[in-house]
């Protein structure tokens, strides 16, 4: 299918229309914004500077998840921050398809990490004995390096079909960022097809990834019976972390993508929640009930007082 598109720009209608709610919604995302930045960029330099935790496969990940929660936040955050104070909210064909982009790449390279962190607890607590003899250092690099490869591989197929969809008039999006279904709306054609092609891209990549990790889970569950009550309260503290963090951002990706266009109406509201809440909430399960990184992240904080004291 030949590209037709003539859309140069596309304006965003955003989350509201109203000035005042947009001036209280600008400062409370932004105030979110900044507690994800900032309490995700704590957890990934605290893990780089403890060794004792980088050279654990379990923080190992969780850094790399941190980082990956920031990314998906700037994703688009910024962008309806600012535009919040804008009275027209445009965005240029290229910046579209580079947001685009940049959501399904982070976003795809997270789900194939949250299932590498699933392995390592499906390793440590079924495995426990051969722990560090199968989760090296070299396994996990394989395994962020296929993360990033599967969101690369996730992100590029949606660009390549999404540039064939015949844009020729509407540039109007009832969106607060630019994404599939939206500008599927905009399409002067038949997308029965476009609509296909999300469900097996988008759709079933996350039925698929969260379904694999019920199964592990209900695995680890199920071996779990043989631990003592310390070994089970101790395994399923991390493990209702991680699955906490799965269903905030599975959830509500299956209930986005993994649809007909005109099934699902609280669009916008859910995709706030993937991607502005979710980052917020990762680092605060991780970190809450986790006493290695309060006391990692206590030791980081006197060390960096007693360097500006010294300063």
């Amino acid at each position: 299918m030949q590209n037709q598109s003539f859309v140069t720009e596309f304006v965003m209608l955003g989350l509201s229309q109203n000035l005042n709610v947009q001036k209280i919604l600008f400062a409370i995302f932004l105030l979110v914004y900044l507690a994800t930045i900032g309490g995700n960029m704590i957890i990934v330099v605290t893990i780089i500077y403890s060794p004792a935790l980088l050279g654990t496969p379990m923080y190992f990940f969780l850094a790399f998840l941190s980082f990956l929660d920031a990314c998906v936040s700037s994703a688009a955050t910024p962008k309806m921050i600012i535009d919040f104070l804008c009275e027209k909210k445009i965005i240029s064909f290229e910046c579209c398809m580079t947001q685009l982009f940049s959501l399904h790449f982070f976003s795809g390279t997270e789900m194939i990490i949250l299932a590498a962190m699933a392995y390592d607890r499906y390793v440590a607590i079924c495995k426990p004995l051969y722990y560090t003899s199968i989760l090296t250092r070299r396994l996990c690099s394989i395994l962020v390096a296929i993360s990033w490869a599967g969101g690369f591989l996730h992100s590029i197929i949606q660009i390549i079909f999404t540039l064939q969809l015949p844009l020729c008039g509407p540039n109007v999006i009832d969106h607060y960022m630019c994404d599939l279904f939206p500008l599927l709306k905009l399409a002067c054609t038949d997308t029965h097809i476009f609509v296909l092609l999300v469900f097996a891209n988008s759709g079933a990549i996350c039925i698929i990834i969260f379904s694999l990790l019920l199964v592990s889970y209900g695995v680890i569950l199920f071996s779990l019976r043989a631990h003592s009550s310390e070994g089970r309260r101790k395994a399923l503290s991390t493990c209702g972390a991680h699955v906490t963090v799965v269903v905030l951002f599975l959830v509500p990706c299956i209930l986005i993508y993994a649809r007909d266009t005109s099934a699902f109406s609280f669009e916008k509201n859910t995709l706030i929640f993937v991607n502005v809440l979710t980052p917020l909430l990762n680092p605060m399960v991780y970190t809450f009930r986790n006493k290695e990184m309060i006391n990692s992240i206590k030791k980081m904080w006197k060390r960096m007082k007693m360097f500006f004291t010294r300063s």
